[in-house]
């Protein structure tokens, strides 16, 4: 026969027991929440074709922001079944900085480059970039490389990858807060090259009533990605990437890009 104090002291640790594997099971079940639980802001900038506000101007929310990237991103969270909220503001290196810096934050469309790479959790593609070096239809210009550029007045938008990469490149563009106010500086002769991307210049030039330009460079190609801060979950970008992924072999990208182009 046990002695009483023996058995209590048993039953004392099954009970510590119990609890201590109850509270790991609870814990555990805390840390993998349901992705659909989780709602991201993001924020995007006028960049047609991709992201533009319907009104023109440089704030805008949710339905009243549309463009190539914006459908998608709005099909995938959808089939994601992961909530959102959107705004378009400006200027992008200040919504570049928040999603860098703010858990549950995201910003697109961003190039993924490699000195970027390890600062975001990346959705994409959503599309293509190429860099261009744009001219004036009569401009006696011709390039074979980069270099020779460095002899001529370039405008690029501040902040942006292409002008980023200018400036590491030792080109100094003349940076501009709004891409498309590079389009009537090369009309007006104020600068001789815009760096932009295709097609989000020559939408952009149309928009404010430019035409008449001529491409005399394509020196790169990037494809744009949804941008997610790092402490957004592992489960959360993955869901959202499977659902693009699944739209691009529906077709919808395709279908999406057709509207505006």
């Amino acid at each position: 026969m046990g002695l009483p104090w023996i058995s209590v002291t048993l039953m004392f640790k099954d009970l510590l027991l119990a609890f201590a594997s109850a509270s790991i099971l609870w814990v555990s079940s805390a840390d993998a929440a349901d992705p659909g639980d989780t709602e991201l802001v993001l924020l995007t900038e006028n960049f047609p074709p991709y992201n533009m506000a319907k009104n023109g101007k440089n704030f805008a929310r949710d339905e009243n922001i549309e463009g190539i990237a914006v459908d998608i991103v709005r099909e995938t969270f959808k089939r994601a079944g992961i909530s959102y909220n959107l705004t378009l503001r400006f200027p992008w290196e200040r919504i570049y900085k928040l999603a860098l810096e703010k858990p549950g934050y995201g910003v697109f469309v961003t190039a993924r480059l490699a000195d970027r790479e390890a600062l975001f959790k990346w959705v994409g593609p959503i599309g293509p970039d190429d860099w261009v070096l744009l001219a004036k239809a009569d401009s006696k210009i011709q390039l074979d490389d980069l270099a020779q550029a460095r002899v001529y007045r370039i405008g690029a938008y501040k902040g942006d990858a292409i002008a980023e990469s200018l400036e590491k490149q030792g080109l100094n563009p003349v940076l501009v807060l709004r891409d498309q106010d590079n389009a009537q500086k090369l009309r007006d002769g104020q600068i001789d090259l815009w760096a932009t991307g295709d097609p989000a210049g020559r939408y952009l030039a149309r928009q404010v009533g430019v035409k008449g330009f001529k491409t005399v460079l394509r020196f790169n190609s990037v494809e744009l990605y949804l941008a997610l801060n790092r402490e957004v979950p592992d489960e959360v970008a993955a869901k959202l990437q499977a659902a693009l992924d699944q739209l691009r072999k529906d077709g919808v990208v395709e279908q999406i890009t057709a509207r505006y182009l």
